[in-house]
């Protein structure tokens, strides 16, 4: 397993990552066969086209907002809320405001 994180250590969140303006920034926190878990933050306007992925996802809002289009259905997440993504089913994202998100990518260690 790669690990960015020191162990046994209580961090923030909000100082793992800096925001880009304008942009997207993204730091690895944990990478196994069997996933990864991955921290985002969104400036607003930003966000992901529509592509899919061949593993179950699960966004975790942490602050601002998202709206997520999965399979054409429409989900507006806010912090504290989880949406699953399905394998192999398209999805974008859009931040309509600065938003901070984890992303859990969950592989079956059996198809890898």
């Amino acid at each position: 397993m790669t690990h960015t994180l020191p162990p046994a250590e209580a961090l923030s969140l909000n100082a793992l990552i800096t925001p880009t303006g304008q942009g997207i920034a993204s730091r690895v926190l944990a990478k196994a066969i069997g996933g990864s878990l991955t921290l985002f933050a969104f400036d607003r306007g930003q966000g992901l086209t529509e592509h899919t992925s061949p593993c179950d996802a699960l966004v975790l809002v942490l602050g601002g907002a998202l709206t997520l289009t999965v399979g054409g259905v429409g989900v507006l997440a806010a912090p504290g809320t989880v949406v699953r993504m399905p394998a192999d089913i398209p999805h974008a994202l859009d931040a309509a405001e600065p938003c901070r998100a984890l992303l859990f990518m969950l592989r079956d260690p059996k198809l890898s």
